[in-house]
């Protein structure tokens, strides 16, 4: 078949529209929504261990927090390495590692009966899965026609209300399990609360084997210097959407890119043959990486990276603490309410239950203790709750835009985290922690969506994992801060992420509208 599109160069987004919008997108969509769903559990796994593994590892409020923060740092160190990774290697191969590397660390987290080894594996849980969530929105979204792209990102808030709709009901089934494995010497031990971790972790290699079967992506090829490989990757999406043969594609030859690569202008190959392993290739790779991260703080684009750097601090501090606590959170408050029926209540004042021993007794307090059935509703509860937000989102942001959605849901959240130092029972706390979630969670997907269109094919990624790496250092302070003033003065955590949702939703005022144009 030979028509006038056969004759010219097409660029990337002509292509797109003439492959056709189909099975291949469905299946893509799956994929990166169940990634993006995987790494909603592997962040909010470690909500349920808290509560769960304080016996056996005799945790402190300042342990937990130490173990919460584990990940976080994990994901500080990984943000900016896998994104650097994938500006070089690839979205594909990268995010196949990152999954596989979470999957395996993950299982192995569970054999560990020291404290401090299960803190540094779940450290590498952290650097490995922010890979798989900083990498798959990018992959998704260069695949995507600029007529739907904005409103397929914006389907993946549906896949991480997922997520945390499955996270408690795995933990609902697992954890109660009266299962105790161990030695006569108390030695080595293995609980239901090890198992729950273990089933966690599998998903993760089975989505890094699944992904083997995706190409990697054709706007990242172009932008190495490979359009012809890029163009039977294009066939392919053509054949699978339309049921055509693959000669068939109207695409006759894609232009390249029109930015300048050094690499492949200076050594006359893709970047993407260089060998990370080499002294050698890595001589050339870092300065091109360096030039890549500058180029973030470049004029043009240096006011789109403060804004996304600092707009995921704020709303990344407040939501991964929270958000990980909320179950340890319930569980205090079912206590409290055994114990004193009736009473009134705040968050803060829950924490009495900790302070009746000034001496770290908590432990002996809780010690064999199980989780009230409670505690797992309620969780239940609030990835129930994101339900509209994840409908919402992607049916209306063509219409109302994807900066409505940021600063409506940046707003609200601000004013209910606030409203958290006010509630007098367990159902009010409840009700506000449901609300929170699901206008965060929707701003956070938000986000993600919006960074696709800020900045150009051969910078997303790293912008990406720039921000990220902000991001998780506030989830990083986050998770410390609590953990030590839970117990002595909760209200000025509450207050500081309150000041910071409030800010987040301040600077996106300033990004620029998206959705409508074409991938750089």
């Amino acid at each position: 078949m030979s028509d006038i599109n056969s004759i010219f160069e097409i660029d990337y987004e002509q292509a797109l529209t003439l492959t056709g919008f189909g099975w291949f997108h469905y299946r893509l969509l799956a994929l990166c929504g169940l990634i993006y769903a995987n790494t909603a559990i592997g962040i909010t796994v470690m909500s349920f261990v808290l509560p769960s593994a304080t016996c056996d590892f005799r945790m402190t409020s300042e342990d937990k927090g130490w173990l919460t923060a584990a990940p976080m740092l994990g994901m500080v160190v990984g943000s900016y390495f896998w994104g650097c990774l994938a500006d070089t290697k690839g979205r594909r191969i990268v995010l196949i590692a990152a999954l596989l590397l979470d999957g395996t660390v993950g299982l192995l987290s569970t054999t560990a009966q020291i404290f401090p080894i299960f803190m540094f594996l779940r450290f590498i849980n952290g650097f490995a899965i922010t890979g798989a969530m900083g990498i798959c929105f990018p992959y998704l979204g260069e695949f995507q026609p600029t007529a739907y792209r904005e409103k397929i990102l914006c389907w993946m808030e549906l896949f991480w209300t997922l997520g945390i709709v499955v996270l408690p009901c795995i933990a609902w089934l697992i954890i109660p399990l009266p299962l105790q494995f161990g030695t006569a010497d108390g030695g080595i031990k293995f609980s239901s609360w090890n198992l729950f971790v273990a089933l966690c972790s599998i998903p993760s290699l089975l989505l890094g084997l699944w992904l083997l079967y995706f190409p990697e992506s054709p706007k990242f090829l172009i932008e190495c210097g490979e359009p012809a490989l890029a163009l039977e990757i294009l066939k392919d999406i053509y054949h699978i959407n339309t049921g055509r043969e693959r000669h068939e594609c109207p695409i006759g030859r894609l232009k390249e890119s029109d930015r300048s690569n050094t690499i492949m202008e200076t050594h006359n190959r893709s970047i993407r043959t260089f060998n990370i392993h080499d002294p050698k290739h890595m001589k050339i790779l870092l300065p091109e990486i360096w030039e890549q991260t500058k180029a973030l703080c470049s004029a043009e684009f240096r006011r789109n990276t403060a804004l996304a750097c600092m707009i995921q601090f704020g709303i990344t501090t407040s939501y991964y603490t929270l958000m990980i606590w909320f179950p340890e959170l319930f569980g205090r408050f079912e206590e409290y309410e055994k114990r004193y029926p009736n009473a009134t209540v705040s968050v803060c004042d829950v924490s009495s239950i900790v302070l009746e021993n000034v001496n770290d007794t908590l432990v002996d307090d809780f010690c064999g203790t199980e989780i009230d059935t409670k505690v797992y509703w309620h969780t239940l509860l609030l990835g129930i709750a994101c339900i509209p937000t994840s409908l919402w989102l992607p049916l209306c942001v063509h219409r109302l835009g994807a900066k409505f959605f940021l600063i409506f849901s940046l707003l609200v959240a601000g004013l209910v985290t606030v409203g958290l130092a006010y509630v007098g029972n367990s159902t009010q706390n409840l009700i506000l922690s449901c609300i929170f979630e699901a206008l965060t969670s929707m701003g956070i997907s938000t986000v993600y969506c919006v960074m696709v269109d800020l900045f150009p094919t051969n910078l997303r990624v790293m912008a990406a994992a720039f921000s990220l790496t902000f991001g998780r250092c506030g989830a990083l302070l986050g998770n410390l801060m609590f953990g030590f003033l839970v117990d002595l003065n909760c209200l000025v955590p509450i207050v500081l992420f309150s000041i910071m949702l409030f800010g987040s939703a301040i600077l996106c005022f300033f990004l620029p509208n998206t959705g409508t144009t074409a991938l750089q």
